[in-house]
């Protein structure tokens, strides 16, 4: 019998608001930079990032590449998506 895999995608497990901001909290609070804008990528491919892009005045593509692996987003695109998914910036 032949077993099958596929990549495990954490967007299709972020279906609810709680469960998004819990995601994001704790990618932020790891410090790490990356990992947050990749948490960020993640949650705008769960909501739809044609959904996302609309809303921040961005290409899909452009935010594509911007919330990729090893990219490094400019705080205002990040500022946007973040805003586009109904979460705030807050340093505490």
């Amino acid at each position: 019998m032949k077993v099958t895999t596929r990549k495990w995608d954490a967007s299709e497990y972020l279906d609810n608001p709680e469960m998004i901001r819990e995601y994001l909290r704790v990618a932020a609070e790891d410090g790490d930079s990356e990992m947050l804008t990749i948490a960020i990528g993640n949650v705008a491919k769960a909501v739809g990032m044609s959904e996302i892009a609309r809303k921040t005045n961005l290409s899909r593509q452009n935010l594509y590449k911007a919330l990729a692996p090893g990219s490094s987003p400019k705080f205002d695109t990040i500022s946007k998506v973040v805003s586009a998914l109904g979460c705030k910036l807050a340093v505490v």
